[in-house]
């Protein structure tokens, strides 16, 4: 995928779900993954021409895993012009250490969170980009439906009342495998997910079975998807803004 369909692609995101303003500062999620590297350097492009203009900085959550070297994504970060700001946290320690926690994710996922946003809102930052792509919908729909009986997926915006400030979520309309090829195309530096529960968890479970699924039924992921932004689903909006 080249710059100019990944931008179509955000641009088409956040013109329907009206995900920035005039005059917003937004802290992008940087985890050092091709997803989050990915939507960094797109934002930063697409803040060079959006109409409405929009500050950009980077955030990025260590969880205090031993070797972690964040010194490529600052480097890169400093090429594009993005503030980074690396937090330092012993969330690592606490979840498998302190806690031993047989299901990890809930944990880190939470504390990584309240992180992100307390360093977000000292920034100055009225928003929060993450990097769920098209996939991450329909995986987190399937965890939902498998695990938890119901059908859900994140909203493209999420509002936290009681910390005033918000979640958007721009990479929506994107597939994982063209992200894959966007970074590759343009030598973006990724980092290596050092999580000892990499690939154990269930959301992994998941996307293995999504792959089955798709191999077996083509096209199945898109039309999940179109289920997703039609479904009124709780938290999103009431009328279906995205056709695929």
């Amino acid at each position: 995928m080249d710059i100019q369909k990944m931008l179509s692609l955000l641009r088409q995101a956040i013109d329907k779900y009206g995900m920035i303003g005039e005059s917003d500062r937004i802290a992008v999620g940087v985890s050092g993954g091709k997803d989050s590297m990915a939507l960094l350097y797109a934002l930063k492009k697409l803040s060079t021409f959006y109409p409405k203009a929009f500050e950009l900085c980077g955030i990025c959550v260590d969880l205090g895993h031993p070797g972690a070297d964040f010194s490529e994504l600052q480097h890169f970060c400093e090429k594009i012009g993005v503030e980074l700001s690396v937090v330092t946290t012993q969330i690592e320690q606490i979840v498998f250490e302190e806690r031993k926690e047989k299901h990890p994710c809930s944990l880190c996922t939470k504390l990584r969170k309240g992180a992100l946003v307390d360093e977000a809102q000292r920034l100055g930052c009225n928003k929060i980009a993450y990097a769920h792509h098209r996939d991450d919908f329909v995986e987190t729909m399937l965890l939902s439906l498998l695990f938890q009986g119901r059908f859900y997926a994140f909203p493209p915006v999420t509002r936290f009342e009681d910390r005033n400030i918000e979640v958007i979520r721009p990479l929506m309309l994107a597939e994982e495998s063209r992200i894959r090829g966007f970074v590759r195309r343009y030598e973006i530096p990724t980092m290596e997910n050092p999580c000892s529960a990499d690939g154990q968890t269930e959301r992994a479970y998941v996307k293995k079975l999504l792959t089955e699924i798709e191999r077996e039924h083509p096209g199945a992921k898109k039309r999940m998807f179109r289920a997703i932004t039609e479904g009124r689903i709780e938290d999103w909006p009431q009328s279906p803004l995205y056709q695929p």
